[in-house]
């Protein structure tokens, strides 16, 4: 068997970065998201020491800290930074995020920001190969408060349910019922809704009731039934 041996060194150097992916970079990056509205420093910190270029491929690695989405593959995108922010941002001003449910993992990377703003995360991903990928990662870093699932966001996960928060990455045409029914009492979901005209909403609920607020336009890529 080949053991491969990691040299601490260079894994600190890499997750630091250098030229366009350095911290000076993401410090720039930290000043737009300020500028565009994001305001909640525990997010702007997490946003500014999470090396987001360790969850692109090399060829892209420098365009990480421009706010932008960016492709990851399986047609799917690393949602553009002020999206995480402001996401992130809403689903800690509007529950009591103590165990959060994330639709959607993709490359890991609000997935990493998630993890290091709430105590218990789980996160689901339709496309295995994704989430494994996202797991190391994550493992990589450190960050080992996370259960993951390859699973169907439609679905959620009745069987850790209920949840104070929901965070969904990809976009259905409609609320997903059973997701709504996932929340805990008081609990609150980030989702965006619609095909070519999304928006942001949130929704909280109150025993049987879930009360709707949209908050701003959207652009992610659909949220798509079945398993990959």
């Amino acid at each position: 068997m080949r053991h491969v041996v990691t040299d601490p060194k260079r894994t600190a150097a890499k997750r630091q970065g250098i030229g366009m992916t350095s911290q000076r970079t993401r410090e720039r990056l930290v000043d737009q998201l300020i500028a565009l509205g994001v305001q909640d420093v525990r997010v702007l910190d997490v946003m500014r020491s999470t090396p987001r270029h360790l969850f692109l491929d090399e060829a892209l690695a420098h365009r990480a800290y421009e706010d932008k989405s960016l492709p990851i593959g399986h047609n799917q995108t690393l949602s553009r930074p002020y999206t995480v922010a402001r996401m992130s941002e809403l689903l800690l001003a509007s529950c009591a995020a103590k165990k959060v449910l994330e639709i959607g993992t993709g490359s890991g990377y609000q997935t990493s920001v998630l993890a290091q703003l709430v105590p218990r995360l789980l996160t689901m991903e339709r496309i295995e190969p994704l989430l494994d990928r996202a797991r190391d990662r994550l493992q990589q870093m450190g960050i080992h408060n996370v259960v993951y699932k390859h699973g169907d966001g439609y679905e959620g996960w009745p069987a850790r349910e209920p949840f104070d928060g929901i965070m969904v990455t990809a976009a259905p045409s409609q609320v997903p019922q059973a997701l709504q029914w996932q929340l805990a009492e008081g609990g609150c979901m980030i989702i965006p809704v619609g095909n070519d005209d999304q928006y942001l909403l949130k929704i909280t609920r109150s025993g049987n009731h879930f009360s709707k607020q949209k908050i701003e336009a959207a652009n992610f890529v659909p949220l798509v039934n079945g398993l990959i």
